[in-house]
């Protein structure tokens, strides 16, 4: 048999396809998580917006701010001392949500900010502080 007239391919030629299919996925995986955690950012910013508008409403109706010990229970469940409290509740849902890492957030009265009150996310760390992903996002800087 003659080898110019083959047709098949050889182990380098598929190894070489495979390789190059494995370094494009490599790249498309870093790009597509890149965009994940700046969704996650985003998401959180406008959840803290929200909450941030929605602590404000309660306190136009109740005439002060949730205590740091109801936090933000108080958006979804009447504490037993207030008057004029929305029956609805001030929340969507019948939880406080949580940040897009799936944590807790921090609900805290007169910060240092001067701020009457301010609500945290600890980013992707679960840590006070941090750069990038890890940074704090705050209610009083969400856009």
């Amino acid at each position: 048999m003659n080898r110019k007239n083959r047709s098949a391919f050889t182990l380098v030629e598929i190894m070489a396809v495979v390789i190059i299919i494995g370094l494009l996925a490599a790249v498309a995986a870093s790009n597509f998580m890149g965009q994940t955690d700046k969704a996650r950012v985003k998401t959180t910013q406008a959840t803290l917006k929200v909450l941030h508008e929605q602590v404000m409403m309660f306190k136009l109706d109740t005439g002060r701010f949730p205590t740091e010990e109801e936090g933000l229970k108080a958006l979804v469940e009447k504490p037993s001392d207030v008057e004029n409290w929305d029956p609805s509740g001030y929340l969507q849902s019948t939880k406080v949500p949580k940040d897009a890492w799936g944590n807790e957030y921090v609900y805290q009265l007169n910060p240092e900010s001067g701020k009457p009150f301010v609500i945290i996310s600890y980013g992707a760390d679960r840590q006070e502080g941090g750069e990038g992903n890890d940074a704090d996002l705050l209610s009083t800087n969400a856009e």
